[in-house]
C-alpha cells in the first residue's frame, strides 16, 4: 500500500467497523430477500435495517431510499428517470460547467433524445450563483441538476438556495453528494433538494453499492427494468452484503467531529506549503466553503504530474482522478477561469479520517524535497 494516501476524495479505504459488519453477511443470511420462506425474511429484514440508517443520514424515511450499485448509477437513474418521467410539453434541463461526469454525460445524452440542457457557469472559485440557476430555468424544464461539492476543489455549492429557486418554479432538484456526505451536513429538508445521490466507496464503504435519495410523490422511470426490487424502483435482486455495508458506513459519518481534525490536518498541509514555495503555490477553490478534507493547490510554472512523480510515495491526483490520464487543463479549472499556466501545476491533495498528523508531515517533507535545498516544513 501507498505509504502517504492523500486521494480520499478519489476513494476511500473501507472502514474496519464496516467491513466487520460485512463479514457474518459472508455465510448467511444469503437467501433471496424477495423470497418468503424464512431465510428470505431474514434477508430483507437486514436490508430494511439497512436502509433505515441509511436514510437517518440523510433526515430521510425508508421509503425514500433506493439502494443503487453506486453514485454514477445513481446519478443516471436521477436525470434518465427524471426525463421520462417528465410532465408533458417539458424538455429542459439545467445543470453547471463544473459537475462530474456522471452528471455532464448522462446529460449529453438526453441532448441526443432530444432534451435541451443549459450550462450555468461559475466563478472564479467553483461557486454557481443561485440567481444564475433562477434565470435559467424555463417553463420547460423538468430538472436542475447541481452538485453539492466539487470532486477536485472542493467548492460547496450553495444548495439550499437552488433549492428555495428550484420550489419556486416547481422543478424537480438534483443534486450529487458523492463527495459531501459524510464530510458536512447533508440533511434533505435543510438542502431542499427532491433528489440525492450517495456513492459508498467515497464514504469508506466498498465499491458497488450506493443509494439515490428519492423525495416520497417523485416519479420517476426506473433505469433498470425487471422484476419489482427496491418497491418497483430498481430491479435487480439486493446485495444484503453492500446493503448493510453501506449502512454502517453511514452510522458511523453521522458524527461529523472527526472531520474538524481532518481540517486542521488540511490547513497544516497548505500552511506548510505555502512556507515553503511562496507565490509559487496558489489555492483552487472556496477557501471558506470547501470540503474540510480537500486542499487543491497549483504550483505554478510547474505541471502537477512532475510534482506527483517527484513526491514518491505519496498517493495524490492532478485534479480529478477520473482525469488522471489526461494532459490537458482540468474542465473544472477551466470553467473556474483559472490560467492555463498555473492550471496545469493543480494537485489535489484530499485527506481522511485515517490521514495521521505523521502522514502529513512526511507529506510535507516530500514537498520541501520538491521546493529545493534549505527549505523548511515548518508552517509560516
Amino acid at each position: 500500500m501507498t505509504a502517504i494516501y492523500l486521494d480520499y476524495n478519489a476513494s476511500t479505504p473501507i472502514d474496519p467497523r464496516v467491513a466487520e459488519v460485512m463479514r457474518p453477511l459472508l455465510d448467511g443470511p444469503y437467501a433471496n430477500p424477495s423470497a418468503l420462506h424464512a431465510g428470505g425474511r431474514e434477508a430483507r429484514a437486514v436490508i430494511d435495517r439497512a436502509r433505515t440508517q441509511v436514510a437517518a443520514l440523510l433526515g430521510a424515511s425508508p421509503d425514500e431510499v433506493v439502494f443503487t450499485s453506486g453514485g454514477s448509477e445513481a446519478n443516471n437513474a436521477a436525470l434518465l428517470g427524471a426525463w421520462f418521467a417528465r410532465p408533458d410539453g417539458t424538455d429542459h434541463m439545467v445543470t453547471t460547467t463544473v459537475e462530474h461526469p456522471a452528471i455532464l454525460e448522462p446529460a449529453r445524452f438526453l441532448e441526443r433524445l432530444g432534451a435541451r440542457v443549459t450550462l450555468v457557469p461559475v466563478d472564479g472559485t467553483g461557486r454557481v450563483d443561485p440567481d444564475d440557476v433562477r434565470r435559467a430555468i424555463t417553463p420547460r424544464t423538468f430538472l436542475v441538476s447541481a452538485m453539492h461539492a466539487n470532486n477536485e476543489v472542493g467548492t460547496v455549492q450553495p444548495i439550499a438556495e437552488i433549492g428555495v429557486a428550484t420550489r419556486e418554479a416547481g422543478v424537480l432538484f438534483h443534486t450529487d453528494a458523492a463527495q459531501s456526505v459524510g464530510k458536512i451536513p447533508t440533511r434533505v429538508g435543510d438542502l431542499g433538494v427532491d433528489l440525492l445521490s450517495i456513492a459508498g466507496h467515497k464514504l469508506y464503504a466498498p465499491k458497488g453499492i450506493g443509494a439515490l435519495y428519492i423525495r416520497r410523490g417523485v416519479r420517476l422511470e426506473p433505469l433498470v427494468h425487471g422484476a419489482g426490487h427496491e418497491s418497483g424502483r430498481r430491479a435487480g435482486t439486493e446485495s444484503a452484503l453492500l446493503d448493510v455495508a453501506l449502512a454502517e458506513a453511514c452510522a458511523i459519518a453521522s458524527d461529523l467531529a472527526p472531520m474538524e481534525g481532518v481540517r486542521a490536518l488540511r490547513d497544516r498541509l497548505w500552511d506548510g506549503l505555502r512556507a515553503m514555495f511562496g507565490e509559487g503555490v496558489v489555492l483552487n477553490g472556496h477557501p471558506v466553503e470547501r470540503l474540510p478534507n480537500t486542499l487543491n493547490v497549483s504550483f505554478v510554472g510547474r505541471p502537477g504530474a512532475d510534482v506527483i512523480a517527484a513526491l514518491g510515495d505519496v498517493a495524490a491526483s492532478t485534479g480529478s482522478a477520473c482525469h488522471a490520464d489526461s494532459i490537458e487543463l482540468s474542465p473544472v479549472l477551466t470553467a473556474m477561469g483559472v490560467e492555463p499556466r498555473v492550471g496545469m501545476g493543480a494537485v489535489r491533495l484530499s485527506l481522511g479520517r485515517m490521514t495521521t498528523v505523521a502522514e502529513v508531515e512526511a507529506a510535507l517533507d516530500r514537498f520541501a524535497a520538491v521546493a529545493g535545498p534549505g527549505v523548511s516544513t515548518a508552517a509560516g
